[in-house]
């Protein structure tokens, strides 16, 4: 005889297929039907976490009005705040914002959000989370602080001499090494970045 399956199991589940799709009636049906704001994929994300990699701010918007948790954390150490940083997504960082995410938090890199935002070349996410109280001289598993993962990572164009402009504005430490003791200035002399050592000396 088939055992009952959990009665929560299916609102849960079209929850988890809502949100990815950024389906917000589906969104709202689903919970109207009793399924729970923080149901995990058999990967451990959740609803919000969903809709935060697609990008859905109505299905965020209304996921966190329902009190969705922006630090949820997933088989890959990932959580909606710390995705913010990976897509860019500043109308995503700002309807998480009220939900008061833990900006401490770290990725499986040991990384905050503006690492792999200043990495990716996020120029107004990086701009707008150095304001929201994150630490901008964080340092990751790697030895790297957004500063030296946009040179060491990014490709010396414009787009990064204006994220190192935005941390250097917002207080970074420039003279910040990398656990053999290379600075970011060091990182641009010797990839031949010019333009990125003359900011760095500014």
């Amino acid at each position: 005889m088939a055992t009952p399956a959990d009665p929560l199991e299916i609102p849960d589940a079209a929850l988890l297929s809502a949100a990815a799709s950024g389906d917000i009636e589906r969104v709202a049906i689903a919970l109207a039907a009793g399924a729970r704001v923080e149901a995990r994929d058999t990967h451990g994300r959740s609803a919000l976490l969903l809709a935060v990699i697609g990008d859905h701010l109505a299905v965020a918007r209304l996921l966190v009005d329902r009190g969705a948790n922006p630090n949820a954390v997933d088989h890959r150490l990932e959580t909606p705040w710390l995705t913010t940083g990976v897509t860019g997504s500043v109308e995503m960082l700002e309807i998480l914002l009220p939900a008061g995410p833990d900006m401490t938090i770290k990725n499986r890199y040991g990384g905050v959000a503006i690492i792999p935002a200043s990495e990716r070349g996020h120029i107004e996410y990086v701009h707008r989370v150095a304001t929201a109280g994150i630490d901008v001289d964080h340092v990751n598993d790697l030895g790297w602080t957004a500063l030296l993962e946009a040179v060491i990572l990014g490709d010396g164009s414009d787009t990064y001499q204006e994220i190192l402009r935005i941390l250097l504005d917002a207080g970074a430490d420039r003279e910040l090494a990398d656990r053999e003791g290379v600075t970011a200035l060091q990182h641009a002399q010797r990839f031949g970045y010019h333009d990125l050592v003359a900011v760095l000396l500014s």
